[in-house]
């Protein structure tokens, strides 16, 4: 009887307590409605927290003793920058964990609490303490869950209902950009009438709001097993590195694209400051301007999924690296009006904000362009063990060009060449980024012209490339 009991309970505790594998199904997997909410909401805490940085840093920092203390504006920079790097480097530790030791849900899980955490410093403490110990926990905690919550994602979908990946990436990007379109619209406001504490403290709440409503879909996940010795055999031989090194020269030129990208919440913001901010009847917060974006993602990505996208195709085949190519194109385009914009400010002109509005509108295309379909063909180039060093790999280009944007403003600041008469003082700062912009564009044809991949579902291996060709040798 001792015996028996034994066996029942061994077979209890070895019995998977969830799904590890996707669900069969020919709709929506079970699990998408939880992780579409708590995407929402923690990005609520992400760009609410963000689009008050700079003005907070500029404006608001206290000394220990309870003084102001702003930082200069290219101080403010560097540091908003260096932590939008540290927001995309640290996605491949969490992909590491949740690859080889934890799986991706228990990763989310306990790196969404250090999230938690370093929202509650940002909220508890005004001066440079509380910035950088806040700033460096969400790092850890948002950086870290990134990889994992777009794979895992990917990983609810399987032969049966793949088709439907697109359209939920798409939904994905859409609830992303509802968040940060609410937050970045109610937390500068906070600010201004109610100062740092409860500004930072509601995206604190909101990221608790996220990380217990993806516990509550915990049992309709599909809740794929760490690779654990496989991925490291997957990474240093075969598709795995043939993967990887694929992917990496590509992600190098993405990587320009998010350092003009991310610069609309500093020196946008800044420039904002000296512009006519009125705008359909409102006067707008500099730093609320930035709620254009996620805005334009809502009426972009359907117009660009429904109508766009098919028209393209009628012509010519439209594969995602060539989305990726045209998106380049148009980041430098899309800049060249700030700097119209900076050299009216340099005449002494007090510039519309209509002028950044049209950039926004050029900018969230290219976003389209280049980041939603860049998400989709991360996961689809990984073979199944490595989906989430895959999707950190593309995050960390998001992080390189963060840390080109700060060591542009660290030289700067060291040099004093943005200073009046300098190289790359007023209209010439954001010339630099259109001239180097073009340029990786033009580099980047011949490079995707090149690329030989293959499509991997966690279940199925499809046979064509990224460019549609077949593969040489399809499993």
């Amino acid at each position: 009887m001792h015996r028996r009991a034994e066996s029942r309970i061994g077979a209890w505790w070895s019995k998977p307590r969830y799904p590890t594998a996707p669900i069969p199904t020919g709709g929506l997997p079970p699990g998408i409605p939880y992780i579409i909410g708590n995407e929402a909401a923690e990005r609520f805490s992400f760009y609410g927290m963000r689009a008050i940085l700079v003005i907070f840093m500029t404006q608001y920092l206290l000394s220990p003793t309870g003084h102001a203390q702003p930082m200069p504006e290219s101080e403010a920079k560097f540091y908003y920058h260096l932590f939008n790097a540290g927001v995309y480097f640290f996605p491949i530790l969490g992909a590491l964990l949740a690859d080889i030791l934890w799986g991706k849900y228990n990763t989310i899980i306990g790196l969404s609490l250090v999230y938690c955490v370093g929202h509650m410093a940002l909220a508890w403490d005004e001066t440079r303490l509380g910035l950088f110990l806040g700033l460096g926990l969400i790092s850890i905690g948002s950086g870290g869950i990134k990889s994992c919550v777009s794979a895992h994602v990917g990983d609810q979908f399987g032969r049966s209902n793949h088709h439907r990946l697109s359209e939920v990436f798409a939904w994905f990007y859409l609830a992303i950009n509802l968040g940060a379109a609410g937050s970045t619209l109610v937390t500068p406001t906070l600010l201004r009438q109610y100062g740092p504490g409860l500004a930072f403290a509601v995206p604190g709440l909101l990221m608790a709001l996220a990380t217990w409503f993806f516990f509550l879909g915990r049992a309709k996940f599909a809740h794929i097993p760490p690779g654990g010795r496989n991925f490291l055999k997957e990474l240093t031989r075969g598709d795995g590195l043939r993967a990887v090194l694929r992917l990496i020269p590509l992600y190098l030129f993405v990587a320009m694209f998010w350092a003009l990208f991310d610069q609309s919440g500093s020196a946008w913001v800044l420039q904002a400051e000296r512009m006519d901010r009125r705008l359909f009847g409102l006067e707008w917060d500099s730093a609320q301007i930035q709620a254009i974006n996620p805005l334009l993602i809502l009426l972009l990505v359907p117009a660009f999924t429904y109508g766009i996208y098919p028209l393209c195709q009628r012509y010519f085949d439209f594969t995602p690296l060539r989305r990726v190519g045209a998106g380049l194109f148009l980041a430098a385009l899309s800049f060249s009006l700030p700097a119209i914009a900076e050299h009216i400010i340099q005449g002494g002109g007090r510039p519309g904000i209509g002028w950044q509005l049209a950039a926004y509108v050029i900018l969230t295309s290219v976003e389209v362009l280049v980041s939603i379909t860049c998400l989709e063909f991360s996961y689809t180039q990984a073979p199944p063990t490595m989906k989430s060093l895959v999707m950190g790999l593309y995050l960390l280009s998001v992080s390189v060009g963060n840390v080109f944007t700060a060591g542009v403003n660290q030289a700067l600041r060291m040099t004093g060449a943005d200073q009046p008469g300098g190289l790359l003082a007023g209209a010439g700062y954001y010339w630099f980024f259109v001239v180097v912009m073009l340029g990786m564009a033009v580099l980047f044809v011949p490079t995707a012209s090149l690329y030989r991949g293959r499509t991997y579902l966690q279940d199925q291996t499809l046979s064509n490339d990224a460019n549609g060709v077949p593969n040489e040798n399809p499993e």
